[in-house]
């Protein structure tokens, strides 16, 4: 299942994944906002990493104005990789050398259209592995205070 989330600025774009999602019969669990009142990132974004990290979901998707502060704060939680992708390359590669396990994205920044083409690219490439491994492990030490 895949997790996702937003506040007000990233609503649009997360009305549009869901739709996709619904229209496949792709599985989610929604942490919300469902409306554009003014709703803080934090909580939302923490929830959705959260539950990737412990296994709930397999991966997250959380939006907000730019993508950037709702991926701070999921970056937050030991075990999330959160990347912020604008475009097409960026979503690829952060699974093929980041194994990146949340995509975040702006919705004052990208369209719709353009999120729901981001989310297909993240959940359909694989990681690479191999010499990325390492560097994965390398984050994985700094998070656990070895580097």
């Amino acid at each position: 299942m895949i997790a996702i989330g937003c506040d007000h600025g990233g609503l649009n774009l997360k009305n549009a994944i869901v739709k996709y999602f619904d229209e496949n019969g792709i599985e989610y669990k929604d942490y919300g906002t469902n409306t554009t009142d003014s709703v803080d990132y934090a909580p939302i974004g923490a929830k959705v990493a959260h539950s990737v990290a412990s296994g709930e979901n397999q991966c997250g998707i959380l939006c907000c104005g730019t993508g950037i502060g709702i991926s701070l704060a999921a970056n937050k939680v030991k075990g999330i990789r959160a990347a912020v992708c604008t475009d097409a390359y960026c979503a690829e590669m952060t699974r093929r050398h980041n194994n990146a396990n949340i995509l975040c994205m702006g919705g004052r920044v990208i369209t719709p259209e353009t999120a729901v083409e981001l989310t297909k690219i993240f959940l359909n490439t694989p990681f690479e592995g191999g010499r990325h491994q390492r560097r994965i492990d390398q984050i994985a030490d700094i998070e656990n205070g070895k580097l």
